[in-house]
């Protein structure tokens, strides 16, 4: 099912529609990759492409994790309804080397104004010793550049994570240079499987239209 989606959304972006498509790519770096509070990789470099035509999206991205790269596959449909915005869609993550197994994900998302909720449905392959599933849900908060994240895992996985954080763009002379982001993330003991942690990263990077 997600194969699919992902590759309908390609054909679309490939096909001679009425739609305008927009293709876009971006490189960067953190100093600590995070995901959803679970540390990957200290300084680990990333990048991106992705398209957008008429509320369809669609990309790939991938970060080094030191055993290999992480590639996500991901696309979907966002609308907005006045003050309201929409998502729907499916996203697969897979692995270049033996650090991860795959994960294969439904993507759901409703924003108002400064809030934002996301939830995530998805199975992961667990190296064939029996599929695992989990929900993912979070509510982030943002106003003026600033942050706020609560995200929580339910399900075969459990724990949750806080997350806080500034972003903005570097503009010289008129030029963006470069996009920065400040975030301290703080997980739970039972999210990370030991003690609890938090940390302190900084995320640097520049996205293209092409």
């Amino acid at each position: 099912m997600y194969k699919k989606l992902i590759l309908g959304l390609g054909i679309l972006a490939v096909t001679p529609a009425a739609l305008a498509v927009d293709f876009s790519a971006n490189l960067g770096w953190n100093s600590e990759y995070i995901f959803r509070g679970i540390p990957q990789k200290t300084s680990s470099a990333f990048g991106g492409l992705d398209m957008e035509a008429g509320g369809f999206y669609a990309g790939t991205w991938g970060a080094d994790v030191g055993d290999g790269l992480e590639v996500d596959f991901y696309g979907g449909y966002g609308f907005d309804v006045g003050d309201f915005s929409f998502s729907a869609g499916g996203t697969w993550y897979t692995y270049t080397g033996d650090f991860d197994d795959d994960y294969k994900e439904i993507n759901l998302s409703a924003g108002y104004a400064f809030l934002t909720f996301d939830a995530a449905i998805g199975t992961y392959d667990n190296f064939g010793q029996g599929d695992l599933d989990y929900q993912f849900y979070s509510l982030t908060a943002e106003f003026g550049g600033f942050y706020g994240t609560v995200g929580t895992f339910e399900d075969d996985f459990d724990g949750s994570y806080y997350e806080v954080g500034y972003g903005n763009t570097l503009t010289v002379n008129d030029y963006d240079l470069l996009d920065y982001a400040l975030v301290g993330i703080y997980s739970d003991s039972t999210l990370l499987g030991g003690d609890s942690d938090t940390n302190l990263l900084l995320t640097l990077s520049k996205s293209f239209d092409l």
